[in-house]
């Protein structure tokens, strides 16, 4: 199991910045993240809640393995737009979506 510490690094690099932009980002010392990342020390939940915001993944994902934690924000909003429509709306846009997927992976085959 990945620790938030592991999950913290890896996103940091993924967005290929330092300790000290992600400091930056989450108003903490360097020195704190880098415990972090070393599993040293744990953070708050307040800075759990920066750190989620910083490296665009959700709380749930840091803490936890999360399926779809690291979807960005405007992905997970449509989601949850979704979730409010009524079911034929709901139905009609997962056709037109699967429509589009299905097109997509017929592409990537033919690459």
């Amino acid at each position: 199991m990945i620790n938030i510490g592991t999950k913290i690094a890896e996103l940091r690099k993924e967005k290929n910045w330092s300790q000290t932009d992600l400091t930056k980002a989450v108003d903490v010392s360097r020195d704190i993240i880098g415990k972090y990342e070393r599993g040293e020390h744990s953070p708050s939940i307040e800075i759990t809640t920066k750190l989620a915001d910083a490296l665009e993944v959700s709380v749930d994902y840091l803490l936890r393995r999360e399926r779809f934690g690291k979807y960005d924000n405007e992905a997970i909003k449509r989601l949850e737009g979704i979730q409010k429509m009524d079911a034929n709306s709901q139905s009609k846009l997962f056709d037109i979506i699967d429509t589009y997927i299905k097109d997509f992976k017929a592409r990537q085959a033919d690459s």
